[in-house]
């Protein structure tokens, strides 16, 4: 665990934890956690037994917002995408007067980007850190909606290029991926959305209203995700269309190769008789010549089919 004096966007290390129970004389103090800490974290702060409980549940939590008497739970979804599958990391988060403490599981990234930002804006009040952690976190479904995009696209280029039958369960992953997101992002809608409107003792009525310019991108970007779902479905008819088109292709070439042995079949069907008394039989130049009327007629099919584009 780290904890840290947070004073006009400077951090000060903070050795005792024993400090942190009394507000400092400027600034806020930030403890940065794993769930293990929250044994020691709990009786200090005073947090709600259904938050530590949520906090060290193995099951995936919903995105909410829970009041307590001195303090704000609140859970919210870091996004990650590695090319092959999309990940949601639950932050969270222990709102206080005078503290913050955030408790992950795992690496959370918007937890290191954010620090240039306190120093930046000379953030020295916990609720202006949750701002601007949680509009991190809101922006990074941006960047991963655009890896996602450039990855529809290149999966469409391949498809039509050259379709192959792996194609068929990519479509399929990313799309229950999208299903599954979007089905997650309801619920953080209405947890910023709470932030937004709900009266918050805890957060500044000034800086209230700028959550919803955070509401607004995650309306976007749920918008954006329902467009994903809907090019998926569109990709998936494109692969089926592709296939039939192959098959259809390929009926098409052994149906014309089949057509021009047919008048060759019928030659060699009639020469091939034993019958006794069969015209040009015993003529020395027969054999040629039948061959030569199977090979003619031949290039000429072809050459017919050719020309129609059917081979």
């Amino acid at each position: 665990m780290k904890i840290r004096l947070v004073d006009a966007g400077v951090f000060t290390p903070v050795d005792d934890i024993q400090m942190t129970l009394t507000p400092p004389a400027s600034g806020f103090y930030w403890l940065d956690a794993d769930v293990d800490d929250l044994a020691e974290l709990q009786p200090l702060f005073s947090l709600h037994d259904l938050a530590v409980e949520d906090c060290l549940s193995e099951e995936e939590q919903r995105p909410k917002i829970e009041i307590y008497e001195n303090h704000y739970f609140i859970v919210v979804n870091s996004i990650r995408f590695d090319d092959e599958e999309i990940f949601l990391r639950a932050l969270n988060i222990f709102l206080g007067r005078h503290f913050i403490i955030t408790v992950t599981k795992q690496k959370i990234h918007e937890l290191r980007t954010v620090k240039p930002l306190l120093w930046e804006d000379e953030v020295s009040t916990p609720d202006r850190f949750l701002y601007l952690l949680i509009d991190l976190v809101t922006d990074n479904y941006f960047s991963v909606g655009d890896r996602i995009e450039a990855r529809i696209e290149k999966l469409e280029e391949d498809i039509l290029i050259h379709t192959k039958k792996t194609h068929l369960s990519e479509i399929i992953g990313l799309r229950s991926e999208i299903l599954w997101l979007k089905k997650v992002l309801g619920p953080q809608k209405e947890v910023i959305n709470t932030l937004n409107k709900k009266d918050l003792r805890l957060i500044d009525d000034q800086l209230q209203k700028y959550f919803s310019d955070i509401y607004e991108n995650a309306v976007k970007i749920s918008e954006t995700f329902e467009t994903y779902r809907d090019l998926m479905g569109n990709l998936r008819e494109a692969y089926q269309s592709s296939i039939a088109n192959r098959a259809n292709e390929i009926m098409r070439v052994f149906t014309a190769i089949t057509t021009i042995f047919i008048p060759l079949t019928l030659i060699t069907g009639i020469y091939g008789m034993n019958f006794d008394n069969m015209p040009e039989l015993h003529w020395e130049y027969s054999y040629y010549v039948v061959i030569g009327v199977m090979v003619f007629a031949g290039l000429l099919m072809f050459y017919l089919f050719r020309k129609k584009d059917w081979i």
